[in-house]
């Protein structure tokens, strides 16, 4: 669980994420997360590009971790990154909703 202490990270807010990208979050009613997805975010080094397994059901929010991972570390590394997807209508869906 997330500590007392750090409920703030439940909001996408905390998270550094630039206004445009809070903005499209929220206009899509994504304004914060489940416990679950913040302690993933706060495992260890995660943050860091440090390696991240995590399980849960399908529609759960496995891949708002994701984005949040990627999108950090691309606009604090100035670097590319590789999203694979499952499925052409999700890869699709995902390319309109980053850009």
């Amino acid at each position: 669980n997330v500590p007392e202490d750090q409920a703030d990270k439940l909001l996408l807010a905390s998270w550094g994420l630039p206004k445009a990208v809070l903005e499209k979050y929220h206009s899509l009613g994504v304004v914060q997360m489940f416990e679950w997805q913040a302690e993933c975010l706060m495992l260890g080094q995660v943050l860091e590009g440090k390696n991240l397994v995590y399980s849960a059901p399908t529609s759960a929010g496995k891949t708002l971790v994701a984005e949040l991972l990627i999108l950090k570390r691309v606009l604090e590394t100035h670097k590319k990154a590789l999203l694979i997807l499952p499925f052409v209508s999700v890869a699709k869906e995902k390319k309109c909703y980053l850009q």
